[in-house]
């Protein structure tokens, strides 16, 4: 077999360094990062790096820096386009592009206090029996489970679970339930205490919650808003808790517990004294809660509100948050945005924030528990809001993109 001459053998090598090297060179790395769908408001502005690639498209406005390697993309008419990224009149990637029309929202940042009953009967633990296995173990019950009905009964709180379970004594009853949004049923035998005449279910249920948060923004259109930007949870088994009813009401932060490496910090608000209630609670998903208020919200930073930002738009750099941290109401605190993830779907952790406010890293130490919600302002826009905080750096967070907190308003 005749072996690979040496010249061949190095223009075989040559050909390999040259395709790394084009993989690796600015237009590549340009056209590789270059989503496949943006996002805009009518005005709102993308900066883009092509690396010398030309960008054309009706639907937006573009501009290019003098060594035509930044293009300033603007959206212009609504609805949705192509655009084609070429190079010298070679085209090489279409681009969809949705342009919406600029909306105006009333940013957030005010303490709320959040008080919410359960659909049912959340399960958050199960008990062991002394005399043998608990009724809900042996009926194949779990942490987590949701009971909304005994006997064909509806059950919405605990009381309301034990007055049930009592009718039927030591009677086998059939227990609706839901596990991770199916619905199930079972048989459960319950025990009755010799002594007291009790019935037992065997199992440790909570119909209730509630907390403290912070209002993302209030849609002056709707009459809608949106908060927290994450799920209201089950402590005990992370569950998301679904709602039957719930209330928003005015919350004033009397204390704050620092956040610090490994140990989140907390906002300690007052609310359930006064129960100044500003709103309802009509849908909690893992994107936040939403619902409508009784009266307009009031900001007073942006008393006529701010534009959208959406997701293409937005961009690693400075930017601030809306928050209340103290008694004194509203303040704005600098921020930093260190990262973008591309999503074309609805879903959390869009981007991740560094607090680097002295003003704020003096108060709270970062981020803490509480001020999940606090609406992010980035070019003049809200683009999201703040969600989760690293529990390894209180200085470092996600936030949410206002595109899907705006969508899951829509469906309440």
């Amino acid at each position: 077999m005749k072996k690979p001459s040496t010249l061949r053998k190095s223009a075989c090598l040559v050909a390999v360094f040259l395709l790394g090297m084009s993989w690796f060179s600015p237009m590549q790395t340009a056209l590789r990062q270059l989503p496949d769908t943006l996002a805009l408001t009518q005005g709102q502005m993308l900066s883009l790096d092509l690396g010398g690639l030309t960008l054309e498209g009706d639907a937006v406005s573009v501009t290019s820096s003098a060594d035509e390697r930044l293009s300033e993309v603007t959206g212009q008419s609504c609805g949705a386009s192509e655009m084609c990224v070429s190079l010298l009149g070679i085209p090489l990637k279409k681009v969809q592009v949705k342009v919406s029309e600029e909306k105006r929202l009333i940013p957030g940042g005010q303490a709320l206090g959040i008080a919410m009953r359960t659909e049912g009967v959340l399960i958050v633990g199960i008990g062991e029996a002394a005399e043998g296995v608990s009724p809900a173990k042996a009926a194949g019950l779990q942490a987590g489970d949701v009971i909304t009905a005994v006997g064909g009964e509806a059950v919405t709180t605990a009381e309301g679970l034990t007055l049930l379970l009592n009718k039927s004594g030591r009677k086998p009853v059939p227990i609706t339930y839901s596990r991770g949004g199916e619905k199930r049923t079972c048989l459960l035998t319950p025990h009755q205490d010799e002594g007291t005449g009790t019935v037992r279910l065997g199992a440790w249920v909570r119909d209730s919650t509630a907390g403290v948060g912070t209002l993302s923004f209030y849609d002056p259109d709707t009459g809608r808003y949106a908060a927290l930007g994450h799920a209201i949870t089950d402590g005990d088994t992370g569950a998301v808790l679904t709602v039957s009813e719930g209330q928003v009401l005015r919350a004033e932060i009397v204390a704050v517990q620092k956040g610090q490496r490994g140990t989140p910090g907390e906002l300690k608000g007052s609310f359930l004294r006064e129960g100044e209630v500003l709103g309802d609670i009509r849908r909690n998903s893992v994107l936040g809660i939403y619902g409508a208020l009784d009266a307009p919200a009031a900001n007073p930073l942006y008393p006529q509100g701010l534009p959208i930002g959406l997701r293409s738009g937005v961009h690693t750099g400075p930017a601030s948050i809306l928050s209340s941290v103290d008694g004194t109401g509203v303040h704005e605190y600098a921020i930093e945005i260190t990262r973008v993830n591309q999503q074309n779907a609805p879903a959390p952790k869009s981007m991740v924030i560094r607090i680097t406010d002295e003003r704020l890293l003096d108060a709270t130490g970062g981020i803490v528990q509480g001020m999940s919600g606090s609406p992010i302002i980035q070019d003049g826009r809200i683009v999201g809001a703040v969600t989760h905080v690293f529990v390894s750096d209180p200085t470092q967070g996600y936030g949410l993109f206002v595109d899907w907190m705006l969508q899951e308003a829509g469906t309440v």
